[in-house]
């Protein structure tokens, strides 16, 4: 007899089994599940109220389920990333982050952390943004390295570089994960498997992110295949129960107890939700010349936010604006829509300009409000949406709200839905240049793929503020980046194209630049009678030994991409960090070493190509 692994009887650190919760008798979860292993990487992925954060609260104890099973292995540590941190009896940031350590913790993580998300430790919690105040929970569940991390949105707020910082500390991190994220690129790098809640019901798929939509195409057409064939079915037992042999009274009262449990679930089949149903209201077309910016400059105090910037923004672009917290985006696009004046320069509006503006900060929301009322502006129970009058409760419906939701207040709606309710708002106010800031928080997959569908076909002219990498690459057709992204110097450049062709393009330069270096450098030493640096001598020929390199460094390279590729693929094994946690750690560092071999190659022959390139002429 063959008996499993130890391993394989070991139960999951954590089990969701059929839970049940609903609010007000409208049930939001029927029946859903959630099962994470050491070293999961499980992004919940769903619509706008579905219940998504709902069920990640019950698998970290904060709500209690109405019924389900749920089991939490008991040695092991969760920490959930709230939204709304309670700073309450703690004087520092620090103070508060510390707070989440374990005794055998390593404060240390808590510095690290706070500095790479843009905090010191010291400042009052009381003062904090909303932004900062969720940079401050992200280092307190960070910090402890627990067994399962349980991060809700962890990417609101935070700045691009700092997003891909959190996702290279995730890729390393030893915690099992469970991920609701808006961002696809975020979601694609980091997960490892996709659990759907969809109706009440989970459903999960052992792939990563980047597999989700297909999959679920295939399960809602395998699914409409069903009740088609579950309608015919009926169709031929009613035909039976018609003008079928009645003879066998028992047997037909049985066919017909089964018809009606048969109609009764075709009755009930509840299909997915649907999806939103709009388009932005256009207004007259403004002139072909929408902004022209011509050497604009902005400075506070010593620091120079908008060196000379100039800008000719023509009817039908599409630019997106992107940098660092504090780079001063905001400011540029402030002053190229002419809400604040340049300190030098001019700023030319063009003519017959209607401007929509999404603020980030949803300072346009008052939370007393009701749906209906901040959709009309008071004015009624109708409004205007591309010319065409309509009631408020059938334009809600278009957005995926309930009429009996028209008289709710707005601060009963989630962030997912307060997103939505300005969404609706701003699509039906005619404009012909629509200022988006930040309009990606909080959207779920389905809203996010609309209000793509909604800026690619706009005809006017855009302008936002995104750090999502994948928003980007499908939207704007230029790219607004500081020129230097590390320590940005009020120097700003525009890319042809989105994210992805501004990093090549980046990229491109800093070869050039360095390749116009190293030439000149080269023609230096030449031109003083020196020899140019690792020439082989006087007669301008490549050594032995430094030919040899050229040759054989691209091998070189290829080969230790090869040990790569075979390390990361044993470290796939989602069970090696918890059997062998020595090993885990041993090819990790190597991988580390071959990585540094690597790029130390890649410079060496680089060196010696441009030297081939000079001696020959």
């Amino acid at each position: 007899m063959i008996f499993p692994e130890p391993e394989a009887l070991a139960p999951p650190i954590l089990k969701l089994d059929d839970i049940q919760l609903s609010f007000g008798g409208t049930p939001l979860l029927a029946g859903a599940g959630l099962q994470v292993e050491p070293g999961d990487r499980i992004c919940l992925v769903g619509r706008n109220g579905s219940g998504k954060s709902t069920l990640m609260k019950i698998a970290a104890g904060i709500v209690e389920a109405q019924s389900g099973e749920v089991f939490r292995h008991p040695s092991s540590t969760i920490r959930y990333l709230e939204q709304v941190p309670d700073f309450d009896g703690y004087s520092t940031v620090q103070a508060y982050a510390e707070a989440g350590l374990g005794p055998g913790d390593d404060p240390y993580r808590v510095t690290y952390l706070l500095e790479h998300l843009g905090l010191t430790g010291q400042e009052d919690p009381t003062r904090l943004s909303g932004g900062e105040a969720r940079r401050a929970a992200l280092a307190r569940v960070l910090a402890p390295e627990p067994d399962i991390l349980m991060l809700d949105e962890p990417t609101n707020h935070l700045d691009l570089p700092t997003i891909e910082w959190l996702e290279g500390e995730l890729s390393k991190s030893r915690s099992a994960l469970v991920l609701i994220s808006h961002d696809r690129r975020f979601l694609e790098k980091i997960s490892t498997a996709t659990v759907w809640l969809d109706r009440g019901q989970s459903r999960r798929l052992n792939r990563g992110f980047a597999h989700f939509e297909e999959w679920r195409d295939q399960v809602l057409e395998e699914e409409e295949i069903e009740q088609h064939k579950l309608g015919r079915q009926i169709e031929r037992e009613e035909h039976w129960l018609r003008y079928g042999v009645t003879a066998r009274r028992k047997r037909n009262m049985r066919r017909l107890g089964n018809l009606q449990a048969l109609r009764a679930n075709y009755r009930g089949h509840k299909g997915p939700q649907g999806t939103i149903q709009a388009s932005a209201t256009e207004g007259k077309e403004s002139g072909k010349l929408v902004i022209e910016a011509d050497k604009i400059i902005k400075t506070y105090g010593d620091r120079s936010i908008v060196a000379p910037f100039s800008i000719r923004v023509h009817r039908g672009d599409c630019i997106g604006l992107i940098g660092p917290n504090g780079a001063g985006k905001t400011t540029l696009l402030k002053m190229l829509t002419g809400q604040l004046a340049p300190d030098e320069g001019v700023v030319k509006l063009g003519t017959n300009l209607e401007i929509a503006v999404l603020d980030q900060k949803r300072e346009d929301l008052n939370p007393e409000d009701t749906l209906a009322h901040y959709l009309t502006d008071g004015r009624g129970e109708n409004l205007l949406v591309n010319g065409e009058q309509k009631h408020v409760t059938g334009y809600m419906k278009d957005f995926l709200f309930q009429p009996e939701q028209a008289r709710t207040p707005i601060r009963n709606l989630s962030g997912g839905e307060r997103a939505r309710l300005m969404l609706a708002r701003i699509m039906a106010k005619p404009s012909n240049l629509l200022i988006l800031d930040e309009p990606t928080n909080d959207l779920d997959i389905e809203t996010l793929d609309l209000l793509q569908e909604i800026v690619a076909g706009y005809t006017g002219t855009v302008i936002l503020v995104s750090h999502d990498r994948d928003f980007l690459d499908r939207t704007v057709t230029s790219t607004i980046a500081p020129a230097n992204p590390d320590a940005p110097d009020g120097r700003w450049i525009e890319y042809a194209g989105g994210y992805s062709d501004m990093l090549a393009q980046r990229k491109g330069v800093e070869d050039e630049r360095k390749r116009v270096e190293k030439a000149e450098k080269a023609k230096a030493q030449e031109a003083s009678g020196g020899k140019p640096a690792g020439s082989a001598n006087s007669k301008g020929k490549l050594s032995f030994k430094q030919k040899f390199a050229l040759e054989n460094l691209p091998k070189e390279m290829e080969k230790a991409e090869k040990e790569i590729a075979a390390r990361e693929a044993r470290m796939a094994d989602p069970k090696l960090f918890t059997k062998d946690p020595a090993t885990f750690n041993k090819l990790a560092a190597e991988m580390e070493k071959l990585r540094a071999d690597i790029t130390r190659m890649e410079e060496e022959w680089l060196e010696l190509e441009m030297l081939r390139e000079e001696l020959e002429g």
